[in-house]
């Protein structure tokens, strides 16, 4: 039913996109800025991103998370983005897509790990992305339909939803002509498209990273959709022609390569992950590499067979797979986390904490060290210990939907009720769900021995829940 709500919540969004598109805004040289302010992006944004949090399923693997955080800003700070409030969201589903919301936000599907080849082929399709945000081809286009035809904001985010909402419950209520109508609407011009192309690939430059990742991206896309009776959503929303990939080849070309080629680690280890976590039987993920890394003695491959077997409940087979990796793998954080959540498979709790601690002195703050510490310590029921690491990556990562569950559930381990509603209104405004956050409040006001301290945090609590609502009500 959630995603049905922001379905109609996104639908009544066009309102106010055909108010802003008719209105009588001074026309400037720079279309983008004289139709709606960075600010106004990044409101609508945070708006949208709510609800999209509670309505689809997000994808909870810290390592393959803080993998893409650490890329995607790697990129931001290439990029020419005057607004860096990025908002990164990946979402659990196989498929293959990517997309950019007005007010930065970045949404990437696991299947884009699956589509890569290679790390440059991933960057590619981020700085493409981020290429749309930075050019603001939102904005322009809202004044192109202010000049021509009302622009509806529902097809935009309603397209972006439908794509990621796939195969989930709740998405056969909207039906397949809609879906279609909607991702036609949301396809950018091809000079849009051109143009996220050039600016993409000086990002990919600057960050050192072959430009021709993403002529390499496009041809595998466009030879992959040959076998599909539908394309990918990414391939509909952005349209790759051979004139494109001629283009972007040849623009390639002059910019040259990097002196190195970048060989990561971490984007084998993620990408074996995501290919082990949507297989859909364990026993089959398990066999398949098994037999791979036999064939090919390559470490990424034994390295997803000892994911496979942790996801079959071999947490010790795993943990003797990952001991013959070669000494730079078995070296990795994202190997020796991997040691940690066998340890954490097998209820290992003490010893995972041991190891996380250890960890955690040698990569401060990482938020994958730091989220599996959590859990470590709630499964050794050192509650508190978990809360106090929780609070500090809530700090960091204000935005992570994961870090915000467990913290909740930490504190009601630890028997802390008034913080537990504190953090499950957090955590409710964080997913749009407004009324829920407001049940909370209740909650909280109902709790005996409140000081007057804890009902000034309450009472705060309220007002942010109502500005939040405001927030999305002005959005519409």
């Amino acid at each position: 039913m959630r995603f049905v709500h922001l379905f109609f919540f996104i639908l009544m969004l066009s309102v106010s996109s055909r108010a802003i598109a008719n209105s009588d805004l001074p026309v400037l040289t720079d279309a983008a800025s004289s139709t709606i302010s960075l600010d106004q992006e990044h409101r609508l944004g945070r708006a949208w991103v709510r609800s999209l949090r509670g309505s689809v399923k997000l994808l909870d693997d810290p390592l393959a998370v803080s993998y893409l955080h650490d890329l995607s800003w790697e990129l931001v700070g290439h990029s020419q983005l005057q607004d860096r409030r990025i908002d990164l969201v990946v979402v659990d589903n196989q498929t293959f897509n990517a997309f950019a919301v007005p007010g930065g936000i970045i949404g990437i599907h696991g299947g884009l790990l699956l589509a890569a080849e290679r790390e440059d082929e991933l960057a590619s399709v981020l700085a493409h992305e981020l290429a749309h945000l930075s050019q603001r081809h939102y904005a322009a286009s809202l004044e192109e339909s202010r000049r021509n035809r009302p622009l509806a904001i529902a097809s935009f985010l309603a397209s972006v939803l439908i794509a990621a909402a796939d195969s989930q419950a709740g998405a056969a209520a909207i039906s397949t002509s809609i879906a279609a109508q909607q991702s036609a609407r949301l396809s950018f011009s091809r000079q849009n498209e051109r143009e996220a192309d050039r600016v993409g690939m000086q990002t990919l430059v600057s960050a050192g990273i072959d430009p021709s990742a993403m002529p390499r991206m496009f041809s595998r896309m466009q030879a992959s959709q040959r076998f599909l009776s539908k394309p990918p959503e990414f391939l509909l929303t952005h349209p790759v022609t051979e004139a494109r990939i001629a283009d972007s080849l040849n623009r390639a070309e002059r910019l040259g390569k990097p002196p190195l080629t970048r060989r990561s680690i971490e984007f084998a280890a993620v990408k074996a992950r995501m290919a082990v976590y949507y297989e859909s039987n364990p026993q089959t993920a398990y066999n398949h590499f098994q037999d791979k890394h036999r064939s090919s003695g390559k470490p990424e491959d034994l390295y997803a067979f000892a994911v496979a077997a942790i996801r079959l409940s071999r947490p010790d087979q795993a943990k003797q797979a990952l001991a013959k990796l070669p000494g730079e793998w078995r070296k990795h954080l994202f190997t020796q986390l991997t040691g940690v959540e066998a340890d954490i498979a097998a209820l290992r709790w003490g010893q995972a904490a041991q190891t996380l601690d250890g960890l955690a002195a040698v990569y401060p703050g990482n938020f994958a060290v730091e989220q599996r510490r959590a859990e470590a310590y709630m499964g050794a029921g050192l509650a508190d210990k978990a809360v106090q690491v929780l609070n500090d990556l809530k700090r960091e990562y204000p935005n992570d939907v994961t870090t915000h569950y467990l913290l909740a559930e930490a504190l009601g381990q630890a028997g802390r009720n008034i913080a537990v509603h504190e953090a499950r209104i957090d955590y409710f405004l964080l997913t749009g769900q407004v009324d829920r956050a407001l049940t909370q409040v209740q909650y909280a006001h109902r709790e005996r021995n409140l000081t007057a301290s804890d009902k000034a945090r309450i009472d705060q609590l309220e007002q942010d829940v109502k500005q939040v609502r405001a927030e999305m009500e002005a959005a519409l």
